[in-house]
């Protein structure tokens, strides 16, 4: 949400949007206009100017949808849910279901001031800078999974059963409904996860499902998190999918979208290794250890390559969000090594 994000003028209604927020948000009026910030792969996001200042719209897509993706009535209910807890988010202000207003459903929040890094090297910090946002991002991630669902309202937030084999099911869905080739690495994962089910421990958690170091705004200058971004694939889950999901991009390739840290030297830059991140996660937790660590690794990558091939599969039916949809649907086979490879 900072600034130096936005691109383009949106394809908004911004006199028919600005007619909707007068009648139902309190307090508004006046005209409003739109600009698209260029984040956010799957639900379009734009900064709405006003005379009453900054605020931030999230829509679904047009066009065409794979089932049950762009949920963005699900962001906003989380939104609501997590006010007032140890997890900051933008405040949710208003969630439009009439999709007649601008063409899809949508919701607003408030604009929320801070720096996006992009760059998991942290690169434009001192090094001193880096480990606190690491290790802020870690802590924050641990207080999450110690949030009291039925306490906030979303004890019903996810569906009974297996979190691992619902989501293998799901996501081999959106996978088929979105291959445009046969993935050898990919057929790899499909065959291995399922026969490799680590047993239900029990655990199950709030998660957010794309903890990755540019779904959060951070005071300028600062480690301290302002709000945590983009709870689209949020559901009640397994929590060790997050950390797992998180620590992906100790093996993602530096360059493309999403950037990872593979082939740096983590330490010459000040950042923490796997190692350090799961024993401060589960001194946070209270946990002994992880079992099973190469599965949650394998299933995380199996699940961010279907994401990406939907991606793609919206950029060639014209309804991608973002100019780096095409980029973002190229890293499909390369995920999918990665996780093939964890598996060797």
């Amino acid at each position: 949400m900072a600034s130096q994000e936005t691109a383009s003028v949106s394809d908004i209604d911004c006199e028919a949007l600005s007619k909707y927020l007068a009648r139902n948000l309190p307090g508004f009026c006046g005209a409003v206009s739109a600009t698209k910030f260029s984040g956010g792969q799957s639900n379009p996001t734009f900064l709405l100017d006003s005379e009453q200042g900054q605020f931030v719209l999230r829509r679904k897509p047009p066009g065409a949808l794979l089932a049950s993706a762009h949920a963005v009535d699900r962001e906003y209910r989380v939104l609501r849910a997590l006010e007032g807890t140890a997890v900051p988010v933008a405040p949710a202000m208003l969630l439009c279901e009439d999709e007649t207003v601008i063409g899809s459903m949508f919701y607003v929040m408030g604009y929320v001031h801070g720096h996006v890094f992009w760059d998991p090297a942290l690169s434009d910090l001192h090094v001193s800078q880096r480990r606190p946002i690491y290790h802020s991002l870690i802590d924050n991630l641990a207080d999450l999974h110690e949030v009291d669902v039925n306490a906030v309202g979303l004890g019903d937030y996810g569906r009974p059963g297996n979190y691992f084999e619902r989501q293998l099911n799901r996501w081999t869905r959106q996978y088929r409904a979105a291959e445009t080739d046969t993935l050898a690495d990919m057929e790899t994962l499909i065959d291995w996860l399922p026969r490799n089910l680590p047993p239900d421990d029990g655990q199950i958690s709030l998660i957010h499902g794309d903890y990755r170091m540019d779904n959060f705004i951070f005071d300028e200058g600062e480690s301290r998190i302002l709000a945590v971004l983009d709870w689209e694939l949020s559901t009640l889950g397994h929590p060790l999918a997050d950390l797992a999901y998180f620590c992906m991009c100790l093996r993602l390739p530096a360059t493309g979208f999403p950037k990872g840290l593979a082939g740096l030297d983590r330490a010459a830059l000040c950042l923490p290794s796997e190692a350090e991140i799961i024993s401060r996660y589960c001194e946070r937790r209270g946990l002994k250890d992880i079992p099973h660590w190469h599965f949650y690794l394998a299933f995380s990558f199996f699940r961010l390559a279907a994401i990406c091939q939907g991606v793609l599969r919206r950029a060639l039916d014209g309804n991608a969000s973002s100019d780096q949809a095409f980029e973002t649907g190229k890293q499909t086979p390369i995920l999918a090594g990665l996780g093939a490879q964890i598996l060797q």
